[in-house]
C-alpha cells in the first residue's frame, strides 16, 4: 500500500493485489511477502506484456533477481521461513493475532521496511 500513489491505484486494490503474500504466500512460508510485493510493483512499473518479448522478459527477470539479490544480502534469505528461523513446509493456514507479543518474536515488521526501501530506491534510480 506504500505505492499505491506510485501505482496509481487506490490502497484497497494494492491491499487486495498482496493479500495472498503474507506468511510466504498464504503461511506456505516460502518466498517473504514483503518480497513478493517488491517483484509485484517491480512488474507494474517495469513490467513486460508480451510473453514472446524475450529481451524485455530478460530485462525484467534481471531486475527481479537484482531486487532479490539486495534483500537476501541485506537479511540472509528470501524465504520467510528461513528468515523466520522455522522448519520446512506450510504452516497453518490460520494468522496469528497481531499483538506486541507477536512482533516481538518476528521481524517481518523489519523485513516490510527493508523491502519498501530496496523498492524505493529503486524507483529513485528510474527518475
Amino acid at each position: 500500500m506504500t505505492f499505491a500513489d506510485v501505482l496509481s491505484i487506490d490502497k484497497k486494490t494494492a491491499a487486495m493485489l498482496s493479500s495472498s503474500f503474507g506468511g510466504g504466500m498464504g503461511r506456505l512460508r516460502e518466498v517473504c511477502g514483503a518480497v513478493s510485493s517488491m517483484f509485484l510493483i517491480a512488474g507494474l512499473v517495469k513490467g513486460y506484456d508480451r510473453p514472446d518479448d524475450d529481451e524485455a522478459k530478460a530485462a525484467h527477470y534481471q531486475l527481479i533477481q537484482k531486487l532479490a539479490y539486495k534483500f537476501k544480502e541485506e537479511n540472509g534469505s528470501i524465504i520467510c521461513r528461513e528468515l523466520l528461523g522455522l522448519a520446512e513446509g506450510a504452516d497453518f493456514f490460520m494468522p496469528a493475532k497481531r499483538t506486541e507479543s507477536y512482533y516481538a518474536d518476528r521481524p517481518c515488521e523489519k523485513l516490510v521496511a527493508d523491502a519498501a526501501e530496496i523498492m524505493e530506491n529503486y524507483l529513485r534510480e528510474l527518475r
